[in-house]
């Protein structure tokens, strides 16, 4: 972890480099964020962001729940569409935040619309 920055600021960092993407904090969820593109949610987490929930393609959604310590289909349905719920860690280290860096932006161009997406992807060397 970079010293003196927390779980949610550097997912924030994260966050904030992708296109009208917003945080959200959902009074009816006492407050939890959420993080948005166009109202749409790409990014379930807590207060301390010590785990979150992202979208994946099912393939790599599987392939993480088998792989990842902590990882799960995420409940009320939404594993079955490739969200998965996974730890953080409060002390994770580079390559942690890499990894989550790249599950944030692929929740992201899947969520967000083709336009915004492409940018991404483009950015990514993905397009």
């Amino acid at each position: 972890m970079i010293s003196g920055v927390d779980n949610m600021a550097r997912l924030e960092q994260i966050v904030g480099r992708l296109p009208e993407a917003e945080r959200v904090d959902v009074e009816a969820w006492d407050g939890e964020p959420t993080f948005r593109v166009r109202r749409k949610n790409f990014v379930f987490t807590d207060r301390a962001a010590s785990g979150l929930t992202v979208k994946l393609p099912k393939e790599e959604a599987a392939a993480v729940v088998a792989t990842e310590p902590g990882a799960e289909p995420t409940g009320y349905g939404l594993g079955r569409h490739g969200w998965v719920s996974l730890p953080v860690g409060d002390d994770a280290d580079e390559g942690r935040w890499q990894q989550v860096e790249e599950w944030v932006r692929t929740s992201y161009t899947l969520v967000a619309p083709k336009s915004l997406a492409k940018i991404v992807l483009a950015d990514d060397g993905l397009a």
